[in-house]
C-alpha cells in the first residue's frame, strides 16, 4: 500500500491541502488532483519543458519536482497568469505577444514556453547570467540584456516540435523590450523625484 502525506500548495494564489502518494508529482497533482491542464506531461523527464512553472518565482519543471518536497511552494501555471498586467482581455503581456507573434503552431508546449519565458524576463532583468552573456556582459548583478542569443540559450530547456522557435524569441524580444524599457524609465522617474 502506498504511502501518502498531506500536502500544502500555494497554486496561482490558492491554497490547496491535498493527500498525496508521496510518490506524486508537482505535475500530476496539478493535472490530476487540481484539474489544471496547462502544464503537460510531454516527456515526463525533465527534457522538453511543457511541464514548466513557476515554483517560488523560478521556472521549473513539475515533472521532476515531488509534491512532497515542495508543500508550502507557491506555483503559478499558465492559468495562472493570466488577468495579470496588460494585455488585451487580461492576458499576461507574453500570452499578448505569443499570439501577436504567432509563437506556437499546435499550442502543446506554449504554456511551458510562456511560463519559462517569463522566469527568463524576471531572470535577465535580476543580472544572472547565462553561459552566453560572457565575460564581456553587465558587470555582476546588473540586468541581463535579452539579445536573441541570450533569449536562445535560456529557453533552450523548452522544446517546439512544430519550430516556432523565431516567433517565440520575437515574443520574448517584444515583452523584454517593453519590460526594460518601463524599469529604465521607473528609475529615472525614481532618481530625479
Amino acid at each position: 500500500m502506498p504511502h501518502t502525506s498531506e500536502v500544502m500548495l500555494h497554486v496561482n494564489g490558492t491554497p490547496h491541502r491535498l493527500t498525496l502518494d508521496n510518490r506524486t508529482t508537482v505535475l500530476d497533482a496539478l493535472r490530476e488532483h487540481l484539474d489544471l491542464t496547462g502544464p503537460k506531461k510531454g516527456c515526463d523527464h525533465g527534457q522538453c519543458g511543457a511541464c514548466t512553472v513557476l515554483a517560488d518565482g523560478r521556472r521549473a519543471n513539475s515533472c521532476l519536482m515531488l509534491a512532497i518536497a515542495h508543500s508550502g511552494a507557491r506555483i503559478t501555471t499558465i492559468e495562472g497568469l493570466s488577468g495579470g498586467g496588460g494585455g488585451t482581455d487580461g492576458l499576461h503581456p507574453l500570452q499578448q505577444a505569443f499570439l501577436d507573434r504567432d509563437g506556437f503552431q499546435c499550442g502543446y508546449c506554449t504554456p511551458g514556453q510562456i511560463c519559462s519565458a517569463v522566469g527568463v524576463i524576471a531572470e535577465a532583468a535580476g543580472g544572472h547570467p547565462s553561459h552566453v552573456t560572457g565575460a564581456d556582459g553587465p558587470p555582476p548583478g546588473a540586468p541581463v540584456p535579452l539579445t536573441a542569443d541570450e533569449i536562445r540559450e535560456r529557453m533552450s530547456g523548452n522544446i517546439c516540435r512544430c519550430a516556432a522557435y523565431p516567433h517565440i524569441v520575437a515574443a520574448v524580444e517584444d515583452v523584454a523590450g517593453r519590460t526594460s524599457r518601463t524599469s529604465r524609465t521607473s528609475r529615472t522617474e525614481v532618481a530625479s523625484s
